[in-house]
């Protein structure tokens, strides 16, 4: 690993109307050297912030996925290390700090997880369903490549590849409002339920009648959920809401192929 001795570090972050929200970001992001925002066609001044806090701006419209922008984006950096952010992240200053002590000493791993500490509606929620939520963020784009199914991306490195675990953390401010929460759950659902049946995937009224209850359970029994109060209620209410929508569009979804194929 000595050629990694002080490896220069591409930031990555993809938006959409974030506006309010980029510029803490890419200001977190200042131990890299160059931070790279891949907007898919923002209205409001999304680009103009995040070019004004020092981040290239890249523009790739229409959106294509959550997935592939992300790995877009990363193809767009300068350097092979990549550290990758989602707009209403933050890199807190410890894990800057860790950060720049790995890089001084020269990476001694391919990738790196952290735990991301998820704000809702004012408070980090230390129990529940997300908690804890480590995440891949820091890689080498010649090892790794993001993954997984939209919209609940993540990154998948290759056989061989040594992934390291780190204390410090990303901060996570999730959702602006609670109405932010509910159009949330009304793409993310779509847009699952659509990547669901493209693999030919199918749902039955079982998965109506049992998947929402048992995230119910997990969340606030099995995952402690309850001890964050009103707000662990509500996390673990609206992640069934979210599977119950998932299911029930997956389920139009595949009748209405069926349909098409029997005419």
């Amino acid at each position: 690993m000595a050629e990694r001795a002080r490896a220069p570090i591409s930031g990555c972050v993809i938006t959409f109307q974030e506006a309010d929200r980029i510029a803490d970001c890419v200001d977190s992001l200042g131990f890299c050297d160059e931070v790279v925002v891949v907007d898919s066609g923002s209205t409001d001044d999304t680009r103009a912030i995040a070019a004004e806090h020092g981040a290239r701006v890249v523009v790739n419209e229409p959106f294509p996925g959550h997935r592939q922008q992300k790995q877009f984006a990363i193809e767009q950096a300068t350097h092979d290390l990549v550290f990758c952010l989602d707009a209403d992240e933050r890199c807190t200053p410890e894990l800057q700090r860790r950060i720049s002590a790995l890089r001084a000493s020269g990476f001694g791993a391919d990738g790196y997880q952290m735990p991301r500490h998820n704000h809702y509606l004012g408070k980090v929620l230390r129990h529940g369903l997300h908690v804890p939520d480590r995440k891949l963020r820091l890689f080498d784009r010649r090892k790794g490549r993001w993954g997984g199914r939209n919209p609940h991306d993540h990154v998948e490195m290759q056989p061989g590849a040594r992934v390291e675990r780190l204390a410090e953390g990303i901060e996570h401010l999730s959702y602006r409002d609670f109405a932010h929460h509910r159009r949330t759950i009304e793409s993310f659902s779509r847009i699952a339920a659509e990547a669901m049946a493209a693999e030919g995937r199918r749902a039955t009224v079982l998965d109506l009648l049992v998947r929402p209850p048992a995230v119910l359970v997990k969340s606030l029994l099995l995952k402690h959920g309850l001890l964050d109060g009103w707000r662990g209620l509500v996390v673990a209410w609206m992640a069934a809401v979210t599977d119950w929508k998932k299911y029930r569009r997956l389920m139009a979804l595949t009748r209405g192929r069926r349909g098409e194929e029997a005419a």
